[in-house]
């Protein structure tokens, strides 16, 4: 399944910056917004955490309302496309990750719309798939550009992990960066969007999708089971077919690890198996050392990054391995790079 597309405007927000612009320029000289949240571990210290500073103190399902409309529209705001009728794949949570806010899969889609004054085309869908949610959802979407000739498709994830129930149950399971453990994630939340249609050829400096492939991980963290990294390489393996394209064609790659140990081994051995050819250099990047683990926002995040590093001229590279994975052991892997 040959489909490239090109990513043709990205907008985001963040706990270090209210936009795209703002963000990036944090992520790229590591500036964080850690602080110390409303949140107590169980050793008696406050949970550091990402939150995003909006102009009122909005919680739950509100905020992310309020989150994915400044995404989209920062999104947007770099284009002369209109929101009307476009095609949203919407990206949230997984549905049993505990702490979801309830009603995110009947009521978000019309909240966004009842915001945002518009209605969304009838081909517009939710992906509750967490951190791979992006990913599953431009796979889908790439198929309205080409099926169905739909000139472009929305992508927008939007999430938080600042939640008590979510923060209680990641504590419990030593998951959760704290005062008794080092080997955790620092939990933040976001919302991202990305605009995506068909590559034009006579500009250079789009971001192509090449490829996307899809796996799944039996050894999932907490599974019990010994970590081959297994789902990674069947997604890196499908990827490689669905473009055309090796895993020694990129330069870099870049992923959702956001400090456990677990996904930078998952990552080590996924390369190791499968590129024979020796890299003096193949750097990885991990945005979310800056805002968090947010969950089903940050494949878009990922692309946004890369997006900037291309505007500004900081890439290591031209091709890109973008990879992702969520709790239950779902992989996504995405080859990326610019027109020559």
């Amino acid at each position: 399944m040959n489909m490239p597309f090109a990513i043709k405007s990205a907008g985001m927000i963040s706990g270090v910056g209210l936009n795209a612009e703002a963000s990036c320029a944090a992520i790229r000289c590591a500036i964080d917004n850690f602080e110390e949240t409303r949140f107590m571990d169980n050793g008696g210290e406050w949970i550091l955490g990402s939150q995003v500073p909006l102009e009122k103190p909005w919680r739950g399902r509100k905020k992310l309302v309020k989150m994915a409309v400044r995404a989209i529209n920062d999104c947007l705001s770099k284009t002369k496309i209109s929101i009307a009728n476009l095609p949203l794949f919407l990206c949230v949570a997984e549905k049993h990750r505990p702490g979801r806010f309830d009603g995110i899969d009947r009521t978000l889609f019309n909240e966004i719309a009842t915001e945002m004054g518009t209605s969304f085309h009838e081909k517009s869908q939710i992906f509750a798939y967490g951190r791979v949610a992006g990913g599953a959802a431009m796979n889908q979407a790439r198929k309205l550009l080409y099926q169905d000739h739909l000139p472009y498709c929305l992508i927008v994830g939007v999430d938080s992990l600042l939640v008590a129930q979510s923060l209680a149950a990641y504590e419990e399971l030593d998951r959760l960066l704290t005062s008794n453990n080092s080997n955790g994630f620092i939990p933040g939340e976001a919302a991202s969007a990305v605009l995506i249609g068909l590559p034009d050829t006579a500009n250079p400096d789009e971001l192509i999708c090449y490829g996307i492939g899809l796996g799944k991980e039996n050894a999932f963290l907490g599974s019990g089971e010994p970590l081959r990294g297994d789902g990674l390489v069947q997604a890196i393996r499908e990827l490689e077919s669905d473009s055309g394209r090796q895993l020694k064609d990129s330069d870099f790659r870049i992923t959702d690890i956001s400090g456990e140990q677990y996904y930078f081994k998952e990552a080590s051995l996924a390369v190791l198996r499968i590129l024979r050819d020796l890299k003096e250099e193949y750097d990885i990047w991990h945005p979310a050392d800056c805002v968090g683990e947010v969950g089903a926002a940050i494949v878009p995040i990922l692309l946004n990054v890369l997006m900037t590093a291309k505007e500004k001229d900081y890439l290591p590279g031209e091709n890109v391995l973008l990879h992702s994975g969520n709790d239950k052991g779902e992989r996504v892997a995405m080859m990326l790079g610019f027109l020559q």
